[in-house]
């Protein structure tokens, strides 16, 4: 996994809400997931790409239901986006990279 992409737990997951001061994209995900893991490489990339600017972050949904459960997560892979701690953008479901680029410049 990219050394740009942290791996947050229900714990910690509200205190970076709280002090980034970048804008967060959150993967909640799942090992049994076959399109979370086929999305993983494009959120390594966009990680290596946009890293400085926006913080990516992943949950798994099965070690961590209660941020999963507080953002209405219905299927997986969901990435929401977050800027000054309130959800701006919300994706679920495989999406090409340059989709997930143009949702990530947009909350820049």
């Amino acid at each position: 996994m990219a050394e740009n992409i942290i791996h947050l737990n229900d714990e910690d997951f509200d205190e970076l809400l709280k002090t980034s001061d970048k804008p967060i994209m959150v993967d909640f995900w799942a090992p049994w997931c076959g399109p979370c893991k086929a999305i993983g490489p494009t959120l390594e990339a966009l990680a290596n790409e946009f890293g400085d600017q926006i913080t990516i972050a992943k949950v798994n949904v099965d070690d961590n239901p209660i941020s999963p459960s507080k953002h209405n997560v219905q299927a997986i892979p969901t990435l929401i986006f977050f800027k000054d701690g309130a959800v701006v953008n919300q994706i679920t479901g495989m999406v090409a990279k340059e989709k997930l680029e143009e949702a990530i410049k947009s909350v820049l």
